[in-house]
């Protein structure tokens, strides 16, 4: 399911859209399997009556319910829990009915590390760490597929943020977006003297005058 657009902004590209591992599901599916046989060997054993009936119903009811919280609930939390990975941030979003999110931009991230255990190195997956400025602490994520290309692709991205702020400052000092510095005025004459024109400048002025900064001295 794509992430929807309404999260992002107007120049804001998802690059990667993440759900826990896959073998998450691992143990939901054995439960389920496990319940599902118990279930039909308990319902065989119901003996032949009245009573058959009614008491294959409450055996019914209580599957349901036990599939409900030991196979449903972990589905649903998988299934509800994204790691979305954009061109500006880096977003979580967990919970079912209570849900719950955390964005960190690129321009905040210090350290992108992951850890695997010899179990995850063979089912590629692994726990992202992403460390950045700021008092919410790091962002973990678990169980990520693919979590050595996903720390790599992140590191990427913010190696690249970086250089875009850095292209930009330059850009906008080249086109005077800075302050005004002791040698430089309003008129663009490149000296800061008080005047519009270029005065006490060194220079002769186009006028035949030579000016200081609290007079004037006509050329002889």
């Amino acid at each position: 399911m794509a992430f929807p657009d309404k999260l992002l902004a107007d120049d804001e590209e998802v690059v990667a859209h993440l759900h826990p591992h896959g073998l998450t599901l691992f143990w939901p599916v054995v439960r389920l399997l496990a319940v599902v046989g118990a279930a039909s060997y308990l319902a065989a054993l119901v003996p032949a009556g009245r009573q058959q009936g009614v008491l294959r119903m409450a055996l019914l009811a209580a599957v349901l319910v036990v599939l409900a919280v030991t196979v449903v609930r972990p589905v649903l939390r998988w299934r509800t829990t994204h790691y979305v990975v954009t061109t500006h941030r880096v977003l979580v979003r967990t919970g079912v009915l209570t849900r719950r999110g955390r964005d960190v931009a690129l321009s905040r991230i210090t350290d992108v590390s992951y850890r695997q255990t010899l179990w995850e190195r063979i089912v590629h997956s692994g726990t992202i760490t992403v460390e950045s400025a700021g008092e919410g602490g790091p962002l973990v994520l678990t169980r990520v597929p693919d979590s050595d290309g996903v720390q790599a692709v992140l590191a990427q991205l913010v190696e690249d943020d970086a250089e875009r702020g850095h292209e930009l400052h330059g850009h906008g000092a080249a086109h005077g977006d800075r302050p005004v510095t002791a040698y430089e005025d309003a008129s663009g004459d490149g000296y800061e003297d008080g005047y519009e024109d270029g005065y006490e400048d060194g220079y002769e002025d186009e006028d035949g005058w030579t000016r200081a900064v609290h007079r004037t001295t006509p050329l002889g």
